[in-house]
């Protein structure tokens, strides 16, 4: 088969790489363009880029892949299939239709569940002990249709959202090479989705990283690993002298402590066994802190640093008249 190759970021690059090792033809690469960041410089979006100039492919970024002007290029390559993964526009019915086949997309999640931008973030922010990844047959409808292939695996306890995400890129790319063998051997399957389980994993924001302290502390343990390497999971100190101070949260780990022992957010201790922060059930002890404006450091050089007590409370900014 001809494969068209349609990503722009790094959970797309197996995939990308694991179609050289079959014996289709992989015949070009559309990706998002290229983006300012500072002046006039073009900041290449993963390794997608790179990978297609290692095989002298031809490249396409279309501002707007629906437009007739995009879906005229494309469908010049006359491509069979389009494998698409981690692009980053949504494809319309005619965009779709500029390949025989259509197009297949990878998808990181054990779908119904966790449609949308970010399911791994959001698998893990749940308490998710499991997740995967699904091969769907494209429509315009977002993650909506039909599932060809699926592959599970464990979440780590440890794992933050960066960690799971190289494995499921890597499990993802094998799922696609098994898809593609049962395409042309006349063996694939289509399920439709159950619309009565699907789950929404919408884009992250940066208020998706602020910690609620009536939460129980298994939960934001999770939060602080799901929201790795954005938006970071953050709170604010309510310094008895001074406006709040935003601290952003490393790795943690949870301790239980009897029933009631501090309202949510209070400090409980902060001495040379680290610090603990009571949450709706059990304490949070973060492992790191990064204090605003500066480096992350460990427990000890921050208690060093700053006078955090027992008693003193960790909240939303708002909560004593401060902000994001």
């Amino acid at each position: 088969m001809r494969l068209l190759m349609m990503g722009t970021g790094p959970f797309a690059a197996p995939t990308f790489r694991g179609l050289f090792e079959t014996h289709h033809e992989v015949i070009a690469l559309v990706c998002s363009p290229l983006r300012p960041r500072r002046g006039k410089e073009l900041i290449p979006l993963g390794p997608m880029r790179d990978i297609a100039h290692e095989h002298g492919l031809p490249i396409f970024d279309p501002e707007n892949v629906n437009e007739p002007e995009s879906q005229l290029q494309i469908s010049r390559y006359d491509a069979d299939l389009m494998v698409v993964c981690d692009y980053g526009q949504i494809l319309s019915a005619e965009t779709l239709a500029t390949a025989r086949m259509g197009g297949i997309n990878l998808h990181a999640s054990l779908l119904p569940k966790y449609r949308g931008a970010a399911p791994i973030n959001w698998a893990i922010y749940d308490g998710q002990r499991q997740t995967g990844v699904t091969v769907i047959h494209m429509t315009p409808r977002v993650d909506a249709g039909p599932c060809i292939a699926q592959a599970a695996t464990d979440i780590r306890p440890e794992e933050t959202a960066v960690e799971l995400e190289a494995r499921l890129s890597e499990l993802g790319a094998w799922l696609v090479r098994r898809t593609l063998d049962a395409m042309e051997a006349g063996r694939m399957e289509a399920l439709p989705q159950n619309p009565a389980l699907a789950s929404k994993a919408p884009r992250l924001k940066k208020t998706d990283g602020l910690i609620f302290w009536y939460r129980p502390a298994e939960a934001i343990k999770d939060q602080i690993r799901a929201m790795e390497p954005w938006p970071k999971t953050y709170t604010f100190w309510h310094r008895r002298n001074g406006p709040p101070l935003r601290l952003i949260f490393g790795p943690a780990k949870v301790e239980e402590t009897p029933a009631n022992a501090a309202s949510p957010g209070t400090v409980l201790r902060a001495d040379e066994q680290g610090l603990a922060i009571a949450a709706g059930g059990g304490a949070v002890v973060p492992q790191t802190i990064q204090p605003a404006g500066k480096r992350a450091m460990s427990i000890e050089e921050f208690l060093r640093g700053y006078s955090v007590q027992p008693g003193d409370s960790f909240g939303d900014a708002a909560e004593s008249g401060g902000s994001l």
